[in-house]
């Protein structure tokens, strides 16, 4: 077809008299639509199937770069010469997280089902603002079903949103409504009047808490970032001292963070601490889940969240340790009218009825800051249906017990460093060579990460552990096999070594293996 073929671009033109042409978008050959449609997803389906033989990242060519900054497109061109194009300058060059050798980030998968549901989804096109439409009784279930699964109330409230940092912004905001009452809605927040405002957590704590004091008129430094211990869960003692000493210096402490699973470790504090001190000082208790909330399904490993079930929210990424395609966050509130007053409006514009479709037509709106909210419940649905939440749980085990491996693997080795406490499926550790200062290994490390990357072999991340610079691997990857983290040893020792012999000379870093992996190909499974 040539690009003056309007098949894929517009609809056949409709006139009736003198009116105008129609314009329309739906294609005019639908059985050749549906031809490039089976193409297509034939492709996919070869691409997922065939993950592991490509690179687990790579940037993107000059010759990408330059087609994807081209002006924007004047005229429609042939769908099948579009999708050419994204076979060419795109498909290649993904964040890699697909990848079985991407520990990167706490990124998960996403799943075959999945790729079936985010095509539902976009073909029925729904707006889950709320309306009566199964959409919207999807995500009711899904979000019974989560609450279910993280034990909180059968009659709480919830929301799917786009990931941890919107959840988080979700939770506390309630915490300052339940503080402040609906007044701070309509009249901001006013230190004089109301205190400064506090909320406490970790130093461990993601960055999403300045963020959202930022964003709620809290301002940054209305953060606390406290003191952690050995295993770099929160000193709750230094906790409970600073919220003493902000409440005798006039302000007032609206809530608590904890966190379930920590960014650069994976710590969890003690929750039950926690719940204790809110429920003391009579403070909300938010609890950050991000992916550590989900070892709620593992039956070997879910008393490390223990705790998280007394909370007044938390939130957690299901496209994190669920397995899930993005974007899929949730937010749980133990108090629904708590969570209705934080966000809740009533426009003339949405007005409810008695019968229609404008049942309920803001109810989720009503939860947060979206009025236009896609069906991403169906991925949830779709995902939790089709694998059922057992056999996340046993994923779950599997990506800890093989970082668990991983972490015996480099404490065998003599030129490798474990940093931090390697809880739950985080696992930070280094290349050392006793012959180099701590600047000098620090500039190492650096290097053979991006060298890991850059090679497409295998992507970590990085971290710093108690001021230390790190090689992190986080496993929330259903397609990694522990012959991966074989693999990853040998690799960094081989780079690692010749880094260190470049800088100290033939005596640096460990002999050269011929065999860099030292695995067959069936070891992969």
């Amino acid at each position: 077809m040539s690009e003056s073929d309007p098949s894929f671009v517009h609809s056949e033109a409709v006139t009736s008299g003198a009116s105008p042409e129609a314009v329309g978008l739906d294609p005019s050959d639908w059985e050749a639509f549906r031809a490039i449609g089976h193409s297509i997803f034939d492709d996919m389906v070869d691409y997922l199937r065939d993950v592991r033989d490509r690179p687990a990242w790579q940037s993107p060519s000059s010759s990408a770069r330059v087609a994807l900054s081209a002006p924007v497109p004047r005229h429609g061109r042939d769908l099948v010469d579009v999708y050419a194009d994204f076979k060419r300058n795109i498909l290649p060059y993904p964040t890699g997280n697909i990848h079985p050798r991407f520990w990167g980030w706490v990124m998960g998968n996403g799943s075959a089902a999945g790729l079936l549901a985010d095509m539902l989804a976009s073909t029925m096109n729904c707006n889950v603002t709320g309306y009566d439409q199964a959409a919207s009784l999807v995500e009711r279930q899904v979000m019974g079903w989560l609450a279910a699964l993280l034990e909180f109330p059968a009659d709480s409230s919830g929301l799917l949103v786009s990931g941890g940092t919107a959840a988080n912004l979700v939770g506390v905001a309630a915490a300052r409504g339940h503080a402040t009452g609906r007044r701070v809605r309509r009249e901001g927040v006013d230190p004089g009047r109301d205190g400064a405002l506090t909320m406490y957590g970790s130093s461990a704590t993601h960055g999403w808490a300045e963020r959202t004091c930022d964003l709620l008129g809290l301002g940054e430094t209305a953060f606390r970032r406290i003191p952690t211990d050995a295993d770099h869960r929160v000193d709750v003692d230094a906790l409970a001292r600073r919220i003493e000493a902000d409440r005798g210096n006039g302000e007032r402490p609206i809530c608590i963070v904890g966190n379930a699973g920590t960014v650069a470790c994976g710590a969890t504090d003690d929750l039950n601490a926690l719940a204790d001190l809110a429920a003391e000082q009579d403070i909300w208790f938010h609890v950050d889940g991000a992916f550590g909330a989900l070892a709620k399904l593992s039956p070997r490993y879910r008393q490390v969240c223990e705790g998280l079930e007394r909370a007044d929210s938390v939130a957690f990424d299901l496209h994190k340790w669920g397995y899930m395609q993005y974007e899929a966050g949730a937010v749980l509130l133990r108090d629904p009218e708590a969570h209705t007053a934080a966000f809740s409006f009533a426009p003339s514009y949405l007005e409810q009825f008695r019968g229609g479709i404008a049942i309920q037509p803001t109810e989720f709106a009503s939860r947060g800051v979206q009025l236009s909210r896609g069906f991403r419940a169906l991925r949830v649905w779709m995902h939790l249906s089709t694998y059922g939440c057992e056999r996340i749980g046993a994923l779950i085990e599997q990506n800890i017990d093989d970082v668990q491996y991983l972490k015996d693997r480099v404490e065998r080795e003599p030129w490798l460093e474990r940093l931090g406490p390697a809880a739950l499926n985080v696992l930070c550790f280094r290349f050392v060579d006793r012959q180099l200062s701590e600047e000098q290994l620090e500039c190492l490390n650096c290097e053979l990460l991006v060298r890991l990357q850059e090679s497409g072999f295998a992507v970590p991340s990085s971290a710093r552990v108690d001021g230390r610079f790190a090689l992190r691997v986080a496993n929330t990857n259903h397609r990694t096999r522990r012959a991966d983290f074989d693999a990853l040893v040998n690799e960094v020792l081989t780079i690692g070594g010749g880094l260190a012999r470049a800088q100290v000379g033939s005596a640096g870093g460990p002999p050269d293996r011929e065999d860099k992996c030292g695995l067959s190909e069936e070891a992969y499974g």
